[in-house]
């Protein structure tokens, strides 16, 4: 049922989350999770690329997810956080409490004052996030994304989780094998900005041409704005409008645990299949009560680690974000950017009932 090249061995995987710890940043509301005691070190970095350059010590470096209260992103943070730590630097995690671009703007504006050596964001809006990011770039501050890309020419490094094309063709592939090749799907997406959400989708609409999937109809793209309870509502919404929906494809595990909520104890469940991308903490209970049968991700500490690297050698100048420059990773080992400063941490796996209990994030 699952192809093997997309399954990670499970010592590559298995990662443990740590708790937040919560404070509040000057200048916006929000939470604020810290690695060490800041220490100002200035807010001059050079982009230049020398690969023998040092990792400078005590760079200051700021994970912005798309919200605080993202359970997925919180995880990716703390593993970008843990590769600042080893590089003798302060990382901290801080953003708004709603999917919002234009409050990330306020985050950008305030991280820019507070003189930080990096930024690490996961994108709202590509666009409407680009002029504070410029801003920050202007000033000589090093700007990655990560999960949900910004304009390309608004930072230097994109660390995607995965390759974009693979993650939405999976998706499709996991659906109409789980409904038997026929019958109406639905797509409950995060907001309708999303970089990643909407690559995915259209990989998964070029994937629905192909002639094996004659018989599946896409009928609808609802958004849940990656807010818990939305989703719910939304997933709802979907199954009494659409009475013979046969599946719903969630590419955020914000909206696939609320489907799998919704649906577990409806009327829906074990009629309408669910799957998309999800944390296996997040999935465990819906896949052993038979809701879902099977998803997907990749280790999302991993990408945090990787995006955390790839903003300390962008802020010592090892790296300056063109193609076919290395970058070294740590435990990660070298990957090599490219195109557009795009940076791939590697495929994803999918989880079902045989292989769940072995993964712990």
């Amino acid at each position: 049922m699952i192809h093997s090249r997309w399954r990670r061995s499970r010592a590559a995987l298995a990662v443990t989350s740590a708790g937040l710890v919560a404070a509040l940043v000057a200048g916006c509301g929000g939470t604020t999770k810290d690695s060490a005691s800041e220490a100002d070190t200035g807010s001059g970095t050079q982009r230049s690329a020398d690969p023998n350059a040092p990792i400078k010590e005590g760079l200051k470096i700021a994970f912005l997810p798309k919200e605080i209260d993202n359970p997925y992103e919180n995880i990716v943070d703390e593993g970008g956080i843990e590769a600042v730590t080893e590089l003798k630097g302060t990382g901290k995690e801080v953003g708004p409490s709603d999917a919002s671009a234009s409050s990330q703007v306020s985050y950008i504006n305030t991280l820019v004052q507070q003189n930080q050596d990096a930024i690490v964001i996961a994108a709202n809006d590509p666009n409407a996030v680009a002029p504070a990011l410029k801003d920050a770039m202007a000033k000589d501050i090093a700007v990655v994304t990560y999960d949900s890309d910004a304009a390309a020419d608004a930072r230097q490094v994109f660390v995607n989780q995965a390759n974009s094309e693979d993650i939405g063709r999976k998706q499709i592939q996991m659906i109409s094998e789980q409904i038997g090749g026929k019958g109406k799907i639905a797509i409950l997406s995060a907001t309708p900005n999303a970089t990643n959400q909407n690559t995915w989708i259209e990989f998964m609409k070029d994937e629905l041409k192909k002639p094996e999937y004659a018989d599946i109809e896409l009928v609808k793209i609802a958004y849940g704005d990656d807010d818990d309870q939305k989703s719910f509502q939304e997933t709802q919404a979907l199954l009494r409008s659409i009475p013979d929906l046969k599946g719903i494809v969630s590419p955020t595990t914000v909206g696939i645990s609320a489907a799998a909520r919704y649906i577990s104890s409806s009327p829906y469940k074990g009629k309408v299949k669910l799957t998309g991308l999800g944390t296996p903490n997040q999935m465990r209970q819906f896949v052993k009560d038979g809701t879902v049968e099977a998803f997907a991700l990749w280790d999302p500490k991993q990408l945090g680690y990787l995006a955390g690297y790839a903003a300390a050698a962008l802020a010592s100048g090892q790296i300056s974000g063109a193609e076919g420059e290395r970058l070294k990773a740590g435990k990660l080992g070298e990957r090599e950017i490219g195109k557009d400063g795009e940076i791939i941490l590697g495929p994803p796996t999918v989880f079902d009932a045989s292989n769940i209990d072995q993964y712990d994030f």
